[in-house]
């Protein structure tokens, strides 16, 4: 008869052998912390449809907020393979953990260090690396997702000030947040980023309720309403797409490597499951059809890590581009949801309980397989690398 301690942690190809030191010892804080912290409590936080805003500051301790950052700015100077593992062990917990860090890291920190002035990024990075700051990032409307060039959020420039108005939608942390990168277009129709405050006059952030999705996460709308905005509040080093576009290359990253970590869960769970449930007189893993599932698993989670991990030496190297994130993105989501729906099957009925992680996975991954450019955008995104022809314009 098989026994559990026969179970392996999925690293088929020895993709550990491709990690330095400081990359391991990077992933097992995380993951440590991530069983001791996060997965005691994560199911009863998304019956309730609660963020465990406590965790904030203690994942801001581990480093989860901005690892690329320099020290010299507050963050831990990490490479960006260790931040592809982080959010990988981040989102073993939960998508919504990770999406808070994701937000964080590269919606909001990202942009105020590469775009931001030198004082900005004295002000707000050190605060926002330790988790005293929440940040969101507005770039998405009630009536623009793909087409965020099309938005209809707009400034006026003022004697000493900005006036914003607009609403944006489906924004993490929203109603949490300290602070708001957010993109308007100007007088002349340029897109333009801005550090928006709250409290300021004028500025609502309600949170959208009723979602079956990532609902340990705050999701919500932010509305400008004549809000008025110091001149010393842009961002001074970009103007365009190009900036909301380069922040959300960098969470594709973040999110293709964390979609492993939810589909390592699920593997975890159902090998562990399928050597422990006795049928027919012997555990269910030792039936075909089981194995073919784990074994299918095991192979998109080995093509999903060879992928990320090439992803993130290009990254370090400053070679990676937009197209090349994208398609690591549209792949790996879309494997950790097919593993989740596949995985859950090895548990019958029991798969269906919050006593594991599948359906909850499932359910967040169905909105990660739409945020950040949806499975089919990414998809003409690729083609048109093909091609050299834009299928969605």
């Amino acid at each position: 008869m098989a026994e559990t301690n026969h179970y392996k942690a999925p690293d088929h190809y020895l993709v550990d052998d491709l990690l330095t030191d400081e990359h391991k010892i990077v992933r097992n804080a995380v993951r440590d912390w991530v069983n001791r912290h996060v997965k005691p409590i994560i199911e009863v936080q998304y019956e309730k449809a609660q963020f465990p805003i406590h965790l904030i500051r203690e994942m801001g301790q581990i480093g989860a907020f901005g690892p690329f950052i320099p020290e010299g700015y507050g963050g831990p100077g990490l490479d960006y393979i260790s931040y592809g593992l982080i959010m990988q062990e981040l989102e073993r917990g939960d998508s919504g953990i990770r999406s808070m860090a994701s937000v964080q890291s590269s919606l909001v920190m990202y942009p105020i260090f590469s775009y931001g002035s030198e004082e900005q990024k004295r002000k707000y990075l050190p605060s926002l690396a330790t988790g005293e700051l929440i940040g969101c990032f507005g770039l998405t409307e009630p009536d623009h997702g793909s087409d965020p060039g099309s938005m209809k959020t707009h400034v006026k420039e003022m004697d000493d000030h900005f006036l914003l108005n607009g609403s944006k939608m489906w924004i993490t942390n929203s109603s949490i947040a300290d602070v708001a990168v957010v993109w308007a277009k100007d007088e002349a129709g340029v897109i333009r980023g801005f550090i928006v405050e709250k409290g300021w006059e004028g500025f609502t952030a309600p949170e959208i309720h009723g979602k079956w999705s990532l609902r340990a996460s705050v999701t919500g709308e932010l509305v400008f309403d004549n809000v008025k905005v110091p001149k010393d509040h842009i961002l001074p080093n970009v103007e365009g797409l190009r900036g909301p576009l380069s922040c959300l290359n960098s969470a594709r990253f973040g999110i293709a490597w964390g979609a492993i970590g939810a589909a390592m869960d699920c593997y975890d769970a159902a090998v562990r499951y399928s050597l422990e449930r006795i049928q027919f007189d012997k555990p269910i893993g030792g039936f075909q059809l089981q194995q073919k599932k784990l074994a299918e698993a095991l192979t998109e989670i080995t093509k999903a890590q060879l992928l990320a991990w090439r992803m993130g030496v290009l990254r370090n190297e400053g070679r990676v581009t937009a197209a090349q994130i994208s398609m690591a993105k549209r792949n790996n989501v879309a494997m950790a949801l097919t593993i989740a729906r596949e995985l859950r099957q090895v548990l019958g009925a029991m798969g269906i309980t919050n006593d594991f992680p599948m359906m909850r996975h499932m359910m967040n991954l169905e909105s990660v397989i739409t945020y950040e450019g949806t499975h089919d955008i990414h998809l003409l995104i690729t083609g048109a690398e093909i091609t050299g022809i834009q299928a969605y314009k």
